[in-house]
């Protein structure tokens, strides 16, 4: 005889320009979970219950994250979720607050576009050797030295990134769950642990940085509901989600930004991918996502707010209407990084005539786009070893299908789109695993994520001659 079983999990997925808080719901018979065999026979349904902007502040010339009003978000949000057996936590990477004594917060954190941090990479021997990490203008370390001198760093006590300060918020415990605490330049790649030697020699201070926790592991309870640390930086909760059947895959984590690289057993550190500044970024279960940030759809994002928000499904499908790859840019350039006049930036980088229109604007970036990804691609598929024989996107951009074709014509790689929740899907997947509803490794959440989420599949179509000439003038 079996039992129906039902179980609630609640995820908090905080975007870059939006927050949301979901429930998952796990169904299925007792002694029917999914292992690492194979395919299980549970179900699971999301329900997305609470969405909420994410708007940053500029006060005093300085660009802050509304971390109160993200607070107050997700509090609205598990109310309307009701009853679950545990929270989890994921946000973007790299932003900080800082803690008193008291464990009050000193500051709004602030955001990574904001230009504190400008001129500062330059000015710091090349870390690669300890934290295998790409160099961003904008990465944690970098933050910490633009700070360091102020009075509000000599005020802290504790560095907290995003969801480990909202996890306090909830809990009143202090940590720093691994995925994240991996894209911020101070963890050694080979340890999995704050690199105290790198801390002492950049002069940081090292009582700032609170014990490393794993996914999996509980952090406390709100109102009597366990807290658990999930891939808390949500590209590493995006590829748990990844429903590939096979090790050979590469994936691109489509939204604001596009994370595009491969999921390894232990990071790359030759010359190669120094060279293609390649980022070894902690994963789920000692996994390292070794992978590019490419610009994303922040260009179109951007343009699109500059043009008073038109519909997007017309955008595209004029899009698709015009000719591809007559004008692409490298989107790669930091140009494209701070916001405003994007529209203005791409006109001039890319040669547009003064009357090009929207629509050949947005196909200018998907192609752009379709471009850095496929050199990306290539790129940790050289500097690795390992041979993609597809390309899974995740995230938003999964929904984008001029994207998706792009994708597969640019890499010459099928392209297998979907799921879009891959965030919050992984960040569930972990909570449940921890609740004994899942069990196994990767490759049981993945089978569950195939059984029971849409996924589109996009052949490559004509020869690469177009892409090879495109990567030729934008000198890639």
């Amino acid at each position: 005889m079996t039992t129906t079983m039902t179980r609630r999990f609640a995820a908090v997925d905080l975007g870059a320009s939006s927050g949301r808080v979901v429930v998952g719901t796990f169904t299925g018979e007792s002694g029917e979970g999914t292992g690492e065999s194979g395919e299980g026979r549970g179900r699971l349904e999301l329900d997305v219950v609470h969405r909420f902007a994410n708007e940053p502040v500029r006060v005093g010339g300085t660009l802050h994250w509304d971390i109160l009003g993200l607070y107050r978000g997700m509090l609205d949000g598990l109310r309307k979720a009701g009853p679950v057996e545990s929270i989890g936590i994921d946000s973007w990477a790299v932003d900080y607050g800082f803690l008193d004594a008291d464990g009050v917060l000193l500051g709004n954190p602030v955001h990574y576009r904001d230009a504190r941090t400008d001129g500062i990479a330059g000015r710091v021997r090349d870390l690669y050797d300890v934290n295998g990490l790409q160099t961003l203008p904008f990465n944690t370390v970098y933050q910490l030295l633009a700070a360091a001198g102020t009075r509000q760093y000599a005020a802290a006590a504790t560095m907290l990134l995003v969801p480990d300060l909202l996890a306090y918020w909830l809990t009143g415990e202090i940590g720093a769950e691994y995925t994240n605490a991996s894209t911020t330049g101070l963890l050694d790649v080979r340890t999995g642990n704050w690199s105290w030697s790198l801390i002492e020699e950049l002069g940081l201070r090292a009582d700032l940085f609170p014990p490393i926790r794993r996914p999996g592991e509980v952090i406390g309870h709100f109102e009597g509901t366990p807290v658990v640390a999930v891939g808390s930086h949500d590209t590493a909760s995006a590829v748990v989600a990844v429903p590939s059947k096979i090790k050979d895959f590469a994936y691109v984590s489509s939204g604001t930004w596009s994370l595009v690289g491969l999921e390894l057993d232990g990071p790359v550190l030759g010359d190669d991918s120094r060279a293609a500044n390649f980022t070894n970024e902690g994963g789920v279960d000692g996994t390292i996502r070794y992978l590019r940030n490419v610009m994303g759809l922040w260009p179109l994002q951007e343009c699109m707010r500059e043009w008073g928000s038109p519909d997007i499904s017309d955008l595209l499908r004029e899009a698709a209407e015009e000719p591809g790859l007559r004008y692409v840019v490298d989107l790669d350039d930091p140009v494209f990084l701070p916001p405003g006049d994007m529209t203005g930036r791409l006109r001039n980088l890319a040669g547009l005539p003064a009357d090009a229109g929207n629509a050949v604007i947005a196909r200018c970036i998907l192609d752009s786009l379709a471009l850095a990804q496929r050199r990306a691609v290539r790129q940790a598929r050289d500097a690795s070893g390992r041979n993609p024989q597809v390309v899974h996107l995740v995230g938003g951009g999964a929904r984008n299908e001029l994207l998706c074709r792009l994708t597969a014509d640019a890499t010459g790689l099928p392209v297998l789109a979907g799921p879009v929740e891959a965030t919050a899907l992984g960040n569930l997947l972990v909570q449940a695993r921890a609740a004994g509803v899942v069990t196994g490794g990767l490759d049981a959440m993945r089978a569950l994520v195939r059984q029971t989420q849409q996924i589109v599949r996009y052949e490559p179509r004509g020869d690469d001659a177009p892409w090879r000439a495109a990567a030729a003038r934008v000198g890639r």
